[in-house]
């Protein structure tokens, strides 16, 4: 039977696997990809796992830093 921590560090990862899917569809549809994102191991003390979006080329940043941009923009017209 997995411990109480097991199933919070599973329940974790599957939280941060569809965080980390729901972000990659949304920036492709912006056209933007972060080639190096993946989940991370998790906190032996905490149990808490974080998502990992890695390193990028300059444009693809530039390209984030646009798209959300504009939706704070949007959000906030």
């Amino acid at each position: 039977m997995p411990s109480p921590l097991s199933r919070h560090i599973a329940a974790a990862r599957r939280e941060a696997a569809e965080a980390l899917a729901e972000l990659t569809a949304s920036l492709t549809l912006a056209d933007v990809t972060l080639p190096s994102t993946g989940i991370d191991r998790h906190s032996p003390f905490t149990g808490t796992v974080l998502v990992e979006l890695g390193a990028a080329r300059p444009d693809m940043v530039k390209r984030l830093a646009a798209v959300v941009r504009a939706g704070v923009e949007r959000v906030q017209d």
